[in-house]
């Protein structure tokens, strides 16, 4: 498969990553299981990511694609939802050239129909699609929502605002959560520090609180800036004074399994 947004900066994930790479690193780092999520826009990936999900146990779900703006979405659906393992669908926002694609018509008709079907859905973004997003999550009441990598921040520059507070408004909403993940490829790659995350996670934090946060490694493109167990030394260090062994188990496990209905 080609990933056209994988550049020559990325040449150290230009490789195939399987399930047994991954069972390594879940294994060595005590989780049980990992949810799968798409990173390209074709049903023949989302085919692919529950087959490999059947035939691995520790693959407890996926986020896979559909085509949200098709006439066709219901038959895709019923289709993939056949397999209990597709949790929910996710939609490659921020690579689309319309800032406001979320507000077009068909994909929020699409959207509409997942709640039917007991599918989550996760929202990948950059800050400037916020305000937008703002907009889009209004119009579907209690359908489960995760922003993903916390909406991209900008933590290489150290650029709080406008996204600290869009975020904020983003968290009001009562069925959205946040996933801690992707703060690594946002930063300096080569150069990035723990203070740098702090404000971030600060934030997202304050917003969401701890039954509305969940652990993403983001691997493998989290290899272009830190392996697997950098990362979580990241968050582990935030978390370890601030919530109890309860609040870690929700952060690192429970509240990704009660979102996706694992």
């Amino acid at each position: 498969m080609e990933y056209e947004w994988i550049d020559e900066s990325m040449k150290r994930i230009r490789l195939d990553f399987l399930p047994n790479d991954l069972q390594k690193e879940l294994k060595y780092n005590g989780f049980d299981g990992a949810v799968a999520v798409q990173a390209r826009q074709s049903l023949e990936e989302t085919e692919w990511l529950l087959n490999l999900a059947e035939g691995n146990d520790f693959i407890k779900g996926v986020v896979g694609w559909v085509d949200l703006c098709s006439d066709d979405v219901g038959r895709q659906l019923r289709k993939y939802t056949s397999n209990p393992k597709l949790v929910g669908i996710r939609h490659i926002v921020q690579g689309e050239p319309d800032d406001r694609f979320m507000l077009r018509k068909d994909f929020m008709k699409g959207v509409g129909q997942l709640k039917e079907f007991n599918l989550t859905y996760d929202i990948l973004i950059y800050p400037k699609h916020l305000p937008v997003a703002n907009e889009f999550i209004k119009n579907f009441p209690e359908q489960p929502f995760v922003v993903d990598h916390l909406a991209k921040p900008f933590i290489k520059k150290s650029e709080l605002e406008p996204w600290r507070s869009e975020i904020k408004r983003i968290a009001a909403f009562p069925d959205v959560c946040c996933k801690i993940s992707g703060m690594v490829t946002e930063a300096d790659w080569k150069n990035w520090k723990e203070d740098d995350f702090l404000p971030y996670m600060d934030t997202i934090y304050q917003a969401f609180g701890e039954d509305r946060i969940m652990f993403g490694s983001d691997w493998p493109v989290c290899l272009v800036a830190a392996d697997y167990q950098q990362v979580i030394n990241i968050v582990q260090l935030y978390f370890k004074n601030k919530v109890s062994s309860t609040g870690m188990d929700k952060f690192f496990g429970l509240n990704c399994k009660n979102f996706y209905n694992l």
